[in-house]
C-alpha cells in the first residue's frame, strides 16, 4: 500500500498521511488557532517552506517509506513553480517543488513532491469520497478567493475564479487587478471591498429583509457563478459541479438552477447537476496525497 502525505496550504497548513487512500491519524494544522488568518501571509517564503516541512514530518510520525507528498496551494502552478498567487504573494516565482524536495531531505524525506493547485486537490478528493476516480469531477470553491477545481488532472491555467462574467468597467474588484472577473464579485476579500460598511455575511443578511442593494448584489453573485459554470458546460460539456468552501452557505440554489436554466439551452449539454458539500481538511488532504500518487504513477 502507497503511503502519501497531503498537505494543503491556504489560510492555514494542513497535513496528514494516508495509506490506501485514506487517512491514518489526525489532520495536523498550523497555526492551530483558527483566528491566526494572516499567519502565513506574513511568512516570507522560506519560512513557509520550512513551516510546511515541519508539518510534513509532524504527520509521517516517523513513517520514513513515504512514496509522495503532495502540496496544494492557491494560485497559478506549473511544474512545481508557482507562476502567480495573489492570496500568497511572497509564493510568487518561488520553485516550490524544489525547495520542497531539499528541505524534506534535509529532515531525512526521501520523497516525490507534487505542487498542484488547492481546488484541484478538493476536486481530487471529492472524487475519492463519491467513488468518481474514473469520472470527471469540477469543484468550484467560494472562499477568500475563488478556486475551480477538476479531477482528473489535466495539463492548463485553469484559473476558473477569474472568468470574466461582466463586461462593467466598475468591476475591479479581483485580487490580480482584472476587470470584470467572477473573483472580483464572488470573492470574500472582493466582497468586504465593496461593501465597505457591511461584512459579507451582514449583506447576505440584509438581502432577506429586501434591501435593495443588498438584493441586487445577492442576484450579481449568483448570476456570476451561474455564467462562470455556463461557460465550462459550453466549452467542456455537462457534467457534475461539486460547490463548497466557506461562502458555500450564501447559495441559494433554486436562485442558480433559475439563471443556469436561462444561460445553458441547448440540450446536449443540459445533463449537468449542481451539489453543495462541506468543505473539510480532511477531504483536500486525501486529494492532495491521492494526486500526488498518480503523479508519480503509484
Amino acid at each position: 500500500m502507497a503511503k502519501a502525505i497531503g498537505v494543503i496550504v491556504s489560510e492555514r497548513i494542513s497535513a496528514g498521511l494516508v495509506v490506501d487512500h485514506k487517512l491514518t491519524g489526525p489532520v495536523r494544522s498550523f497555526p492551530e488557532d483558527h483566528d491566526e488568518l494572516d499567519g502565513l501571509v506574513e511568512l516570507h517564503t522560506d519560512g513557509l517552506v520550512q513551516t510546511i516541512c515541519e508539518q510534513v514530518v509532524l504527520a509521517a510520525n516517523g513513517t520514513k517509506d513515504i512514496a509522495a507528498v503532495g502540496v496544494a496551494l492557491p494560485g497559478l502552478v506549473k511544474e512545481g513553480v508557482v507562476e502567480d498567487s495573489p492570496n500568497l504573494p511572497q509564493l510568487k516565482g518561488a520553485r516550490i517543488g524544489d525547495l520542497l524536495t531539499a528541505q524534506l531531505r534535509n529532515h531525512g524525506l526521501e520523497t516525490v513532491v507534487t505542487i498542484l493547485n488547492d481546488a484541484d486537490g478538493m476536486a481530487a478528493g471529492l472524487a475519492v469520497e463519491h467513488g468518481k476516480l474514473d469520472s470527471v469531477i469540477r469543484v468550484w470553491t467560494l472562499g477568500v478567493g475563488i478556486g475551480y477545481g477538476r479531477y482528473p488532472f489535466t495539463p492548463g491555467m485553469w484559473e476558473g475564479g477569474h472568468t470574466v462574467v461582466t463586461l462593467d468597467e466598475k468591476e475591479r474588484f479581483c485580487g490580480c487587478g482584472g476587470r470584470g472577473h467572477m473573483e472580483g464579485i464572488m470573492g470574500h476579500r472582493a466582497m468586504r471591498l465593496r461593501f465597505l460598511d457591511l461584512e459579507p455575511e451582514e449583506v447576505f443578511e440584509a438581502a432577506k429583509r429586501g434591501e435593495r442593494r443588498c438584493v441586487e448584489f445577492k442576484r450579481l453573485w449568483h448570476k456570476a457563478l451561474a455564467a462562470a459554470t455556463a461557460s465550462s458546460i459550453h466549452m467542456a460539456g455537462p457534467g457534475k459541479f461539486f460547490l463548497t468552501g466557506f461562502n458555500a452557505r450564501f447559495l441559494d440554489m433554486p436562485m442558480l438552477r433559475d439563471y443556469m436554466q436561462q444561460m445553458v439551452k441547448m440540450s446536449p449539454l443540459q445533463s449537468y447537476s449542481l451539489e453543495i458539500v462541506h468543505d473539510v481538511p480532511e477531504t483536500r488532504v486525501i486529494g492532495a496525497a491521492i494526486s500526488a500518487e498518480l503523479a508519480a504513477g503509484l
